[in-house]
């Protein structure tokens, strides 16, 4: 009799001490991610206390190139979307020390409206501001809507090896019909409007769909050939093959006029806009929004974590 009290006093004292145990590592636990939310918001403030953007201007007290950056693809949300290349673009037309603006391109292209936000806004501006030249410098890859903005400026210059054109239009998707016949699976969709379900990727391609889709790539690509050779002009040497969608050498796209020479940044602000003096005003993520999208990150992955720890801590 007394080994079953003995017994079973150990056992209610290693439970008590397990639950203990449990509480204390889930306490440390909690206490951990509060000090790392402390001394991460701590760091974000230091950020933004520290971090400020400084003005063109202010950069440079002579005659100098403004140089804008798209890099990328073009996209509403990101370094080369059409709010942030224009807000740049305007700094740099507005700066009274500009002697010429240069648009440096690394771009397969994107959204097709972003672009053409750019090139009107390009348009705009080279209108307002006649005596301040413009000019596109590409790096690697100049390609669709990136060859779209390019056409606005003055002259191209590419590297001998750069990639220039594409100029066409592209909607692609998948289709599962197929896959859902071998496998059993039944597609049910409702909708209001016979038109509603276009281009269902779990639906049979329906002609009619594939001609309207195919009409609006048409015309999208009708205004890309119409803005290229807006820009270009009489430089183009057009043939079949110029506006199928087909890519280009820097070498070659010269040959055919959708660039104008060879040169980099440095040559074309030495050489060409004579402004050897280079400010960037291309508008990027500043610290402290790079900070806090890794901190949102981190904080989301560090609470799954802990939540995780908790529900282990607790079988």
């Amino acid at each position: 009799m007394a080994d079953k009290d003995e017994n079973w006093e150990r056992g209610v004292i290693e439970k008590l001490a397990m639950a203990a145990l449990k509480e204390q590592r889930r306490a440390r636990l909690w206490g951990v991610f509060f000090k790392l939310l402390v001394f991460a918001y701590l760091t974000v403030v230091l950020m933004l206390a520290m971090d400020w953007k400084v003005d063109g201007e202010s950069l440079s007290g002579g005659k100098h190139t403004a140089l804008v950056e798209i890099a990328g693809v073009i996209a509403a949300r990101g370094d080369a979307s059409a709010d942030r290349v224009n807000s740049a673009l305007q700094a740099a037309f507005k700066d009274k020390n500009t002697l010429g603006v240069v648009l440096r391109i690394n771009s397969p292209g994107g959204s097709p409206v972003q672009a053409g936000i750019i090139y009107d806004e390009i348009r705009r501006l080279r209108a307002a501001h006649p005596s301040i030249p413009m000019y596109a410098v590409v790096e690697d890859i100049c390609a669709s809507g990136g060859y779209y903005i390019a056409a606005a400026t003055d002259r191209i210059y590419v590297d001998k090896a750069s990639i220039i054109g594409s100029i066409g239009v592209i909607m692609d998707g998948w289709g599962f019909t197929g896959t859902m016949q071998k496998l059993g699976v039944e597609r049910r969709v409702l909708a209001a409007g016979e038109n509603k379900a276009f281009l269902d990727p779990f639906s049979p391609l329906d002609e009619n769909h594939k001609k309207h889709a195919q009409a609006l790539l048409a015309e999208i690509h009708a205004q890309f050939i119409d803005v290229v050779k807006k820009g270009r002009g009489k430089r183009l040497k057009e043939s079949p093959e110029l506006f199928s969608g087909l890519i280009w050498t820097g070498a070659k796209s010269i040959d055919v006029g959708l660039a104008d020479g060879l040169g980099g940044l440095e040559w074309v602000a030495r050489e060409v806009v004579k402004a050897e003096d280079i400010v960037d005003f291309t508008q990027k993520q500043n610290l402290a929004e790079r900070v806090a999208r890794r901190f949102g990150a981190v904080l989301a992955e560090s609470l799954s974590g802990l939540l995780v720890s908790s529900q282990l801590g607790l079988r």
